[in-house]
């Protein structure tokens, strides 16, 4: 099989920065100045603000440096794909592993997701932020592992045909 290389979206992770500031912006507007002027409880208002700058914070900065990250976004290959699209990204994910690929949408974002025959192989292997990630996916969806549309420069229908022909054709493969 022919090995398929998608790169990032650089421009899809710019507006991401951007959004990703303003939301700092608020949350320091809502830090130092809403939550003297409003009629709700200050320290609720200031507690907000802190809890936006640091979530969007940590996003704007995770956006920066995979705007300079040089690798693909997903490798697709005879072994499996090789995931480096998100924050929860774990890396390969071999066929063999692999029992479903399924397709949902939130809002305006498509996201696919990775069924495993052992999604707790997975969690075992990261810690920190990633786990709580990756674990927050299989609360939700039954699996940690997530590809979304907005990290990739790749038509979104044609890469879940690609994936789904591929694992098919791994499937019909002798001495798998």
């Amino acid at each position: 099989m022919q090995k398929i290389e998608i790169p990032l979206s650089k421009l899809k992770l710019l507006f991401s920065i951007g959004g990703a500031t303003l939301f700092v912006v608020l949350g320091f507007h809502l830090l130092t100045t809403i939550a003297d002027r409003s009629r709700y409880d200050p320290n609720f208002i200031k507690a907000l603000g802190i809890i936006t700058i640091i979530f969007f914070g940590a996003a704007g900065i995770y956006g920066v440096i995979k705007l300079f990250d040089k690798g693909m976004g997903l490798i697709i290959d005879d072994i499996g794909i090789i995931d480096n699209t998100n924050a929860s990204s774990v890396g390969l994910i071999k066929w063999s592993e692999i029992t479903e690929i399924r397709v949902i949408k939130v809002k305006s974002t498509k996201i696919l997701l990775i069924y495993t025959s052992d999604p707790n192989n997975f969690l075992r292997k990261v810690s920190g932020i990633k786990r709580k990630l990756m674990k927050g996916n299989m609360k939700m969806y039954g699996t940690p592992l997530s590809i979304t549309s907005t990290a990739i420069r790749y038509d979104f229908n044609d890469l879940e045909k690609t994936l789904n022909d591929r694992l098919m054709t791994y499937r019909k493969m002798p001495n798998r």
